[in-house]
């Protein structure tokens, strides 16, 4: 027995003075494994008198267990030496400095967003909000939209709940109702501009499921349509940087009137005709009108007091021409070396 204390002590010390995980295991394997020297100890047993291997036996179990408790704790320690080891190589020091060559930059639509918010900031209008998902009443009733105008059927109009369609939820289709709300919530006078996502059902190269738009209302006493069309005209050449001829086209909506689309000279050619403009020198940015008096009166105001205009614009299509993008489905597919063109731009 006494052989069996000595073997348990050097095994002990084995385990002790390893630093290494692989090294550990081939300590385990040569004591504890099938042939290992302890292990050996039992296969003994057989040349002890019967009487006497019991005892022999549980002493040797006790050894096992004793150098199998110390070898855990011992790889447990390792192990957690090692995991420390390996957090401390990879830590980022998040109070260093980015690297300039992976500067990040805005998206394309979002600067011709932040541009326009600027330029009508500029002159007295505050960014108004609204929910993407709307009501048939903000977004089609009160706006004067009849009961059976296309822009209300299915294969036009995303709605949450289809077996309602032209009544329940729907994915907002212009930033029109975040006017109807902010007209119901202050009275004029008012000037806000509303840009956010909408919602239709088209897609090509011009058109998009999920495009943006900023609508702008501006309701007050005298308010004339003279004031609109100088609005557009300065807000357009602000945009672009440059000087632009403008021409308003009669045309129709429902919650305005009158109403009317608005061209610009091609920014591309300046009006002499290009692929762009189709050889025509206009491209058609907006559209835009008086408030209807049915869109004041639904908003509770008085419209034999107030009169206001209204407009709305595409900003991808915006970006487009700024940039001189030629497919819209560019912006949303995130393919970095389209999108790295922008930075800092």
């Amino acid at each position: 027995m006494e052989s069996l204390a000595a073997l348990t002590e050097r095994a002990l010390n084995e385990v002790v003075a390893t630093d290494d995980l692989a090294q550990l295991d081939e300590v385990r394997v040569r004591w504890l494994g099938k042939k290992g020297l302890l292990t050996e100890q039992l296969k003994a047993l057989g040349n002890l008198p019967a009487a006497e291997r019991p005892a022999a036996g549980q002493l040797i179990n006790v050894a096992k267990a004793r150098v199998q408790e110390v070898l855990d704790q011992r790889l447990a320690s390792l192990q957690a030496a090692l995991l420390e080891r390996q957090l401390a190589q990879g830590r980022v020091d998040v109070t260093l400095g980015g690297r300039g060559e992976q500067a990040g930059g805005l998206h394309p639509v979002t600067r011709a967003r932040l541009r326009i918010e600027r330029l009508f900031a500029d002159i007295g209008f505050t960014v108004a909000q609204g929910p993407e998902i709307e009501d048939d009443f903000h977004n089609f009733t009160a706006l004067n939209v009849p009961a059976d105008h296309p822009a209300r059927a299915m294969h036009d109009t995303f709605y949450v709940d289809p077996a309602h369609a032209g009544q329940g939820a729907l994915l907002r289709t212009h930033t029109s109702p975040v006017q109807i709300r902010a007209l119901r919530a202050g009275k004029p006078p008012l000037a806000v501009i509303a840009p956010g996502r909408v919602y239709r059902v088209d897609s090509d190269a011009t058109h998009t499921p999920m495009f943006h738009q900023v609508e702008g209302l501006l309701v007050d006493t005298d308010v004339s349509f003279a004031q609109l069309k100088s609005v557009l005209h300065g807000f357009m050449e602000a945009f672009f940087e440059r000087d632009l001829a403008m021409r308003l086209r009669p045309s129709y909506f429902p919650f305005t009137e009158p109403s009317a689309e608005v061209d610009i000279s091609c920014v591309e050619c300046g009006g002499k005709g290009c692929r762009l403009c189709k050889q025509t020198g206009w491209i058609e940015v907006l559209g835009c009108g008086m408030v209807h008096p049915q869109v004041l009166a639904s908003c509770d105001v008085d419209p034999e007091r107030y009169t206001g205009y209204a407009f709305g614009m595409g900003i991808d299509r915006l970006a487009m021409l700024r940039y001189g993008v030629n497919d819209l489905r560019l912006f949303f597919e995130n393919d970095l070396r389209f999108l790295r063109q922008f930075r800092g731009g």
